[in-house]
């Protein structure tokens, strides 16, 4: 087999982008150097779509930002030191909505593969309309360089809230909260998890289930020793959603991404690393105000959760049942051809962990334990994995969990609790973490208070806070 001399490219190449709207069919390019194209393929339903002037225009620009936003998967795989993107160019504002995803995105991976990004990702920006390097567009032009640098019109898309589904507890609270403040919407999911299915079903909304197909191409390279690890799938999965809202007409791409998903690992000598950056708040913040700008004004883009902590969440999805057979947040279950698995938590990994953590203090036992299948706090050999989210002797697990201190809230709620405290991880806790803890580390009521960072929209604000009773 060949091998790939990552070294050896120079180039990263944007090749080029369609959509077909008799098809409902997005071809993406991408190439390194003179190489041979890669394309990926994003497929979505309801095809074909008649769009008018405004919202054809406004579809354009958000296909060019997700060829951009997606090429983050091809990238990766070398990372040269030159990025191309042929044929029209962008402005600084994309630019540095770019620049940051990549930078901040690949955190993990360039701390995995022992790599420094920060400073070296360089999206070209073109020179001015009509500038000597770009070629001149005419009045008529309806898409490219001249939309980005306009403020984008509005295009009259209808108050419905396409919802990501991911299958876990996050996602299905503020579908729940979403139904309970009369707000129309769709269930949306990218793939063909048969998990994810079957939790979008029995949430009884209509669904939009996208396939991404990624270039055989990029496998082949991982093959050959290309570059491989974590990359900010939400900002892609986010792109994907708001050129599904804007094909469908929807006014509001909603994501369920909580507080903590703005704080990552602290790794000595390193600082911190977010496994889960483009959950967080900057991501969130920046990409709506982006697409307000440059895609459609009349298009939202903002976590229901955001204000929340995990716990907060954790709490609210306690006060529901109807899904406890459905949902799964471990992530194992997403590594999984074929058919729904059997079972839906392996009950090791760090999402499992901390999900049975997090949900005991506001659960009865009996229950937390038919979902699980047994009591993952009461199993010696798992102390390892909890003192990594407990950030005792271990930084916080790369995975989608919540902060330390939540962990460490959250097994001191259950020290105290008659039902849980015999339990084996919680005596350890006890005697041999708490001990070490100032009462300001431990306490479980502040961490479920909302916070007022968030794009919510405003008249949603009020009615989602008295749902929450926070």
């Amino acid at each position: 087999m060949t091998e790939f001399d990552r070294g050896a490219i120079r180039a990263f190449r944007f090749t080029g982008c369609q959509f077909d709207p008799a098809t409902g069919e997005a071809r993406l390019g991408y190439a390194f150097d003179d190489g041979p194209v890669m394309e990926e393929v994003v497929r979505f339903p309801g095809a074909p779509f008649a769009l008018d002037g405004a919202r054809a225009e406004a579809v354009q620009r958000a296909l060019r930002l997700l060829h951009l936003v997606a090429g983050v998967s091809y990238y990766k795989a070398a990372v040269p030191p030159q990025i191309v993107i042929e044929g029209e160019g962008i402005d600084a504002d994309t630019a540095a909505l770019l620049t940051s995803i990549y930078e901040n995105g690949l955190g993990e991976f360039a701390y995995r593969n022992g790599l420094q990004l920060r400073g070296k990702i360089h999206f070209p920006v073109a020179a001015p309309v009509g500038g000597p390097s770009v070629p001149k567009l005419s009045s008529e032009e309806p898409s490219g360089l001249k939309a980005l640098l306009q403020e984008a019109p509005a295009v009259g898309l209808k108050r419905h809230a396409v919802v990501a589904i991911g299958g876990g507890k996050d996602s299905l609270v503020s579908i729940e909260a979403l139904r309970a403040l009369g707000i129309d919407q769709t269930v949306a999911w990218i793939g063909s998890s048969p998990l994810i299915r079957a939790c979008a079903e029995r949430t009884g909304l209509p669904l939009l289930n996208i396939t991404r197909t990624l270039s055989p191409r990029l496998f082949e390279l991982n093959r050959q020793g290309a570059l491989n690890g974590h990359i900010p799938v939400t900002a892609v999965n986010s792109a994907i959603l708001a050129l599904a809202a804007l094909l469908q007409g929807h006014d509001q791409v909603v994501f369920s991404n909580e507080r903590s998903a703005s704080y990552g690992s602290l790794i000595p000598g390193t600082g911190e690393v977010n496994h889960q950056w483009s959950k967080g708040w900057d991501f969130e913040r920046d990409f709506a105000a982006y697409l307000r700008r440059h895609v459609a004004a009349d298009l939202r883009y903002y976590s229901l959760l955001r204000p929340f902590s995990e716990l907060a969440v954790a709490r609210q999805f306690a006060r529901l049942d109807r899904y406890d057979q459905h949902f799964s947040s471990c992530n194992r279950n997403f590594h999984i051809l074929g058919e729904r698995p059997a079972q839906r938590w392996c009950g090791i990994c760090p999402k499992c962990h901390f999900v049975f953590l997090a949900l005991a203090p506001f659960m009865p036992k009996p229950r937390l334990m038919t979902i699980f299948g047994r009591n993952l706090l009461d199993e010696p050999e798992q102390a390892p994995g909890y003192d990594a989210l407990l950030e005792f002797r271990d930084h916080k697990p790369f995975e989608c969990v919540g902060e330390g201190r939540e962990s460490r809230a959250a097994m001191d709620a259950l020290a105290d609790s008659p039902a849980w405290r015999e339990d084996a991880l919680v005596k350890r806790y006890a005697r041999e973490i708490r001990p070490q803890l100032a009462p300001e580390e431990r306490g479980l009521a502040p961490l479920l208070e909302a916070s007022d960072d968030h794009g919510i929209p405003g008249e949603l604000w009020g009615p989602l806070r008295a749902h929450f009773g926070a």
